[in-house]
């Protein structure tokens, strides 16, 4: 018999473990855009591009 504590941390590792996958899959694309950010001058960029 599971007692609903089981459950809970059934669910929470579950949904861990998804939220790790996602993190993995997107970090390359997330990588890219924050070296493109840093490139074109991030929020100093404001005088630049009005």
């Amino acid at each position: 018999m599971t007692t609903g504590r089981q459950v809970l941390m059934a669910q929470a590792a579950l949904v861990g473990g998804l939220l790790t996958a996602l993190l993995i899959k997107e970090l390359p694309g997330m990588v890219r855009e924050v070296r493109i950010y840093r490139m074109t001058g991030g929020l100093r960029a404001n005088r630049r591009y009005p």
